[in-house]
């Protein structure tokens, strides 16, 4: 793995999702849309226990950026918000429309890139993203364009794999306690098959910042003691340092 590669990689991600990635998170998507209550990331934090939704979500408008089976978004609709969803995988959104049907939640699906998102500026009160866009995208076009679309005031939520996870995790294998890799310059890490971006905490601050964003919370989640092990960190590690990170800011106005 690598912090320097091609700049396509949008086709790369989605040549990977459509080839790859959803046949491995298709399964998953059914017992995703059926929680009674919303739980985030890898180790599922439950939401009463970091409160990612506002409390005023009943009527608001939202778009979860980079939403895969999109049962983030089904979250999001049972919570009373208008929510759509945008994803750059067509596989992906066919697994959705099966959720949505079965389910009986309906809101639009987009298939597209979340650098550029097919809707006006100031539409959105809420934009979210569970290892969506904060992942696969370049968060110097996501985050941006995020802010694009909030109204003023507006709340940008999103998790994704920490700085540290990224130090840790070598080019096969679980995350160890060895430092793979330099934390100057990080930003792209590239797989040979898709990319990843994960920015540093000071270069993430200063860019939320740049796009007018507040930065109301960061919070490092620890893992479960009853959590299982991933290919990509065990459970263990995750108990002593932050593998995956929720941030949350208000955009300015």
């Amino acid at each position: 793995m690598t912090q320097d590669g091609p700049a396509g990689h949008v086709e790369e991600n989605r040549r990977f999702w459509d080839d790859e990635a959803a046949a491995w998170h298709g399964p998953l998507a059914r017992d995703h849309w059926a929680q009674a209550e919303p739980s985030w990331g890898l180790w599922s934090t439950p939401e009463s226990q970091v409160s990612v939704l506002p409390d005023n979500i009943d009527g608001m408008r939202a778009i979860e950026l980079g939403c895969g089976t999109a049962y983030v978004s089904a979250w999001l609709a049972r919570a009373g918000a208008h929510p759509v969803g945008i994803d750059l995988s067509e596989k992906q959104l066919a697994t959705a429309r099966v959720m949505q049907a079965e389910f009986g939640i309906g809101f639009p699906l987009v298939l597209g890139n979340a650098e550029k998102v097919p809707y006006e500026d100031n539409t959105f009160g809420l934009a979210l993203s569970e290892y969506g866009a904060s992942l696969w995208c370049d968060p110097y076009q996501w985050i941006p364009e995020a802010a694009r679309l909030l109204i003023p005031g507006g709340r940008l939520v999103f998790s994704r794999y920490s700085p540290l996870f990224a130090l840790c995790v070598p080019p096969e294998g679980p995350a160890s306690t060895t430092l793979s890799r330099s934390q100057f310059g990080l930003t792209r890490l590239d797989w040979g098959n898709h990319v990843e971006f994960i920015l540093p905490h000071g270069e993430m601050l200063r860019l939320l910042r740049a796009c007018g964003f507040v930065v109301e919370d960061l919070i490092e989640v620890q893992a479960p003691r009853s959590a299982r092990d991933y290919e990509e960190v065990s459970a263990d590690w995750a108990q002593q340092w932050p593998s995956e990170e929720i941030w949350k800011a208000r955009l300015a106005g």
